[in-house]
């Protein structure tokens, strides 16, 4: 026998239960609809999307932000991947404001920074590549240079570039890193190691008009590896200042120039540059040197400050050869942090 089983639901549950729907449906529209000034969702927020617009045009066409006024343009392309950061803050500000407009206008900067710099985000093979370079500023502040010396050794290059070298810490650096890497030359405040015999050392003349005589920051040298000769530059650019009247990059746009132009009447064919340039790839104000140098991948290896990178101002670019890519070493006595890259020659 098979028994009948009969709710044990009352009429008055029955009623309950479907209220929910309404009331969620009502607090929305009383959150998203008319507000006091009788403005709909899409009437709101126009401020907002216009900031979202701007934001979008600054990230997509930061390369016609003129320079003529406080060399602003400069400034821009420096930081330019945090510009995304305002995607997250007007966010919160069109929920605050409950602006469907501005919410969607917020797809096109979000859109924009993806295509710009998203497919960092992604895991990506590297490649193989035939040998590793090291770049690092160590600081004329570094108070252990012997442990800085050991820390790049760890990372197993064939060549590495250093600047801001004292007397005395050049003494330490040339000490520590003497049983692994022979072949050295230092010139000025730069200095070259290498497991390859080095050729043609000279200095390299990258000085502004404006600076006393003294100032020696270049050197370019001939490593003669299994792949034949390659030129090996070491540069370190003058800094830049953020004053009241703007972006102060004066000197180093000029000392890039020079730099554009050794690189270009370079006879050997395949060329490493190694360097602090006190500036990012984006930046205009390195054009001179990025038009002698293949195209270089784009990364987030920040390497300045070191406490808190928010830039990359250390370089490692090549000519007739390939960067696979970059990474950031951990941290020394330095306010940079080192970087290492990947480089695949030709036969």
């Amino acid at each position: 026998m098979v028994k009948r089983v009969t709710s044990t639901m009352t009429s008055e549950s029955r009623a309950v239960m479907p209220r929910w729907r309404p009331v969620r449906a009502g607090r929305w529209r009383k959150l998203w609809g008319k507000d006091a000034k009788g403005r709909s969702s899409w009437a709101r927020g126009r401020v907002l999307a216009s900031l979202a617009v701007l934001t979008s045009g600054l990230m997509a066409f930061h390369s016609i932000v003129p320079n003529t006024v406080g060399h602003l343009g400069s400034l821009l392309e420096a930081f330019l991947p945090w510009l995304g950061l305002a995607v997250p803050v007007l966010l919160v500000l069109a929920l605050l404001r409950r602006s469907a407009t501005a919410l969607v206008f917020l797809l096109l900067p979000a859109a924009v920074w993806a295509n710009l710099f998203g497919a960092l985000l992604l895991p990506g093979d590297r490649g193989a590549h035939d040998i590793t370079a090291v770049q690092h500023n160590v600081s004329d502040e570094n108070t252990a240079p012997v442990g800085t010396a050991e820390a790049l050794i760890k990372a197993a290059p064939e060549l590495i570039a250093l600047e801001e070298l004292t007397p005395p810490a050049s003494a330490l650096y040339e000490k520590a890193l003497a049983p692994d890497y022979p072949y050295h030359a230092v010139e000025g405040t730069v200095g070259l190691w290498s497991k390859y015999p080095l050729a043609d050392v000279r200095q390299l003349d990258i000085k502004p008009k404006g600076i006393e005589e003294g100032w020696s920051r270049g050197l370019r040298a001939a490593a003669r590896t299994p792949w034949g000769e390659i030129a090996v530059y070491v540069a370190h650019l003058p800094s830049v200042r953020v004053r009241l009247t703007g972006f102060d990059s004066g000197w180093r746009d000029e000392s890039a120039g020079l730099l554009g132009t050794a690189i270009a009447d370079e006879k050997l064919d395949k060329v490493i540059l190694l360097g602090d340039f006190n500036s990012t790839v984006d930046d205009r104000g390195l054009t001179p040197v990025t038009l002698q140098m293949n195209p270089q991948p784009r990364d987030f290896a920040f390497s300045w400050p070191a406490g808190f990178p928010v830039s990359r101002i250390d370089h490692i670019m090549t000519r007739s050869a390939t960067v696979t890519g970059v990474r950031t070493l951990p941290a020394t006595g330095s306010d940079h942090l080192p970087i290492a890259a990947g480089i695949r020659l030709p036969s």
